[in-house]
Order: C-alpha cells, then sequence, then structure tokens
C-alpha cells in the first residue's frame, strides 16, 4: 500500500520493517469471522506470558437480566491492599474479535506503574450478538465491579471506565448508561482512539478508504456486523453510538485520544469538544502522523512513548496518585 504522507517517519520505518496482517473484512462473510477469531486465540495462546508479578484472575460473573454469566479478567497488584484505584477495561476489535487477553501487557503495565486494580470484561461479539448485547454485557460487569468493590480492593469512589477502539467506544457507551441508571458513580473515562458514530459522515472517515489499520471498508463493517441494516439510520441508540447522544452533562472528566491518520479522528474530535461545552472536564491528544492502534503495534516509537506516558498521566491525576 501507499503510505500517507503525513506518516510520521519512524512509525513508517518500523511497519516497512515489518509490515502489520491485512484482514479483508470487506471480503470476509460472518461464517468466517470464528477461525479469524480463532486464529487471533491462538496467537495469544503461544505468546510467551509476561514475566510480572501481577496476579491475574478469570471468573464468571453476573450478566444482563436473563443472559449467561461473562467472564472478566481481574489483574491486581501482588501485594495485598485495599481502597486501591480500579480501572474498568473494555478491549477493542472492531465489535466483532477481541478478547480481555490482547491488552494484557497494557493491563499488567497499568498495575505495576499504578498499583490500581483493573478488571477488563469479555462482552459478546458481533455479529451473533447485535446491540445491545455489547454493551449490555458491559454495563453488568461494571455493575458486579462497584458491587464487588470492597472484595476486590477497590475504592469505589476511585472506579474508571476505559477502553480503545472498540472498546472506546463502548466505554463512552458504559459511562452513558452509569449514568442514565444512576450508577455506578464514575471518577474518570479514559476513551483510547473511540469507535463512535455509526454514520461514517465525517470527512476523516470518508477519506481514510485507504489506511495502515482500520480503514473505511473495516468500519461499514464492523458497524454493520454490530446494527445490521440499522447503520445510519435516525433512530440508532446513543448506547451503540455514543456520537449520537445529544446530552452530554453529568458525565465523569474525559481524556480521549486519536491519531491524525485514523477514521475516528474528526468523530473522537467532536466528542472531546462537545463533552467540553456540556461542561466535562477533558483532556484530548491528536496525535501527528499516527494511524489506528499504532502505539500498541509499534510501542517503543517517540510518538508511542507520548501517548502511553499521557494515558497514564491522566489516570494518575484521576485516581490523585
Amino acid at each position: 500500500m501507499a503510505f500517507h504522507p503525513n506518516l510520521d517517519p519512524e512509525l513508517r520505518a518500523a511497519i516497512e520493517q515489518t509490515p502489520p496482517p491485512v484482514f479483508d473484512l470487506a471480503a470476509l462473510s460472518p461464517g468466517e469471522l470464528p477461525g479469524l477469531r480463532a486464529q487471533m486465540n491462538a496467537l495469544l495462546a503461544a505468546a510467551p506470558p509476561a514475566e510480572t508479578d501481577v496476579v491475574i484472575e478469570n471468573r464468571q460473573v453476573p450478566g444482563p437480566d436473563g443472559e449467561p454469566d461473562i467472564r472478566v479478567r481481574i489483574y491486581r497488584p501482588a501485594e495485598s491492599g485495599e481502597a486501591r484505584p480500579g480501572l474498568y477495561w473494555i478491549h477493542g476489535g472492531g465489535m466483532i474479535i477481541g478478547a480481555p487477553e490482547i491488552d494484557d501487557a497494557t493491563m499488567v503495565g497499568f498495575v505495576e506503574r499504578l498499583g490500581i486494580v483493573v478488571v477488563s470484561v469479555d462482552y459478546r461479539l458481533a455479529p451473533e450478538h447485535q446491540h445491545p448485547a455489547p454493551v449490555e454485557d458491559c454495563y453488568a460487569g461494571l455493575a458486579w465491579t462497584a458491587k464487588a468493590a470492597g472484595e476486590l480492593g477497590i475504592d469505589v469512589a476511585r472506579l474508571a471506565v476505559g477502553g480503545a477502539s472498540a472498546g472506546g467506544g463502548l466505554a463512552a457507551a458504559t459511562v452513558l448508561l452509569a449514568r442514565d441508571r444512576g450508577g455506578p458513580d464514575l471518577a474518570f473515562q479514559l476513551l483510547v482512539c473511540p469507535m463512535l458514530d455509526d454514520r461514517n459522515i465525517t470527512p476523516s472517515s470518508q477519506e481514510f478508504t485507504d489506511a495502515v489499520v482500520w480503514d473505511r471498508s473495516a468500519n461499514l463493517f464492523g458497524w454493520t456486523a454490530l446494527l445490521g441494516d440499522r447503520i445510519g439510520a435516525g433512530d440508532v441508540s446513543p448506547y451503540a453510538a455514543p456520537a449520537r447522544a445529544t446530552d452530554l452533562a453529568g458525565l465523569p472528566p474525559a481524556f480521549i485520544d486519536v491519531g491524525e491518520l485514523e477514521v475516528f479522528r474528526d468523530e473522537d474530535m467532536d466528542y472531546a469538544l462537545r463533552l467540553a461545552r456540556a461542561g466535562v472536564s477533558t483532556e484530548f491528544h491528536l496525535y501527528p502522523g499516527a494511524f489506528h492502534g499504532f502505539d500498541m503495534m509499534v510501542p517503543d516509537t517517540e510518538l508511542s512513548r507520548r501517548a502511553q506516558a499521557a494515558r497514564l498521566s491522566a489516570l494518575k491525576r484521576a485516581f490523585r496518585l
């Protein structure tokens, strides 16, 4: 593929040396998704475990009313402790793939650097489970986390929600649900390149028909998987596509970041601006020359280190560390 002229030189050198895998989602049938997921899970299983003292535990917790239990993956410091800050995390994957394990390294890093407890939810995926199943799973896991805060060693007054990509969109939607359902109360929302708008009408969503990761066709595929033929319709819920929300007042302080060279750029910028206008304290970062998921794919570049440090700094302030 031809690279965008604004692509950061250090990122460009890295992906020229090790090109990322390419998945043509537009040519993928829903019946082929289980195979793609199995391939990803096999790669995760083959990866050597991280050398860490962080305690990692999987649990089954109550799902939404009338639905099966859901799995959460809990990350805790090795040293026992009480009243630690808590981060409820939602993984990415375009609504169609992914599992908590894809973020193991990031979650372990948060625990090691901040001394917090992380709970990551394994929500149901589209298209087998369309909206509202994924966000309801996320909300149910959050409700359990708040209820079990004492057992987990979490200070419920310092509980944040975060996520990346589709997980960032689900995090924003879960925060909206928590406000509208009267809890749990949340201290912060960390939205990393969030997937927010099913309409795909912003300039950036139309510009990046070719991208290093997650181009326009992939985005249309993901939203169609979640919403079916309702994608772009006038009655799509803000709990599916948070950019649809007309009232953003009363939400917890927010951190949003996004790369310059990705479809989510404009919807994320707009959401950050609307949060600020609604009286929500908001920090926003636009990373020049960066593509979607750049810091996860190429973590050892100067731009990636800046992004990682900014998120850590934001969490420290939110948790009063």
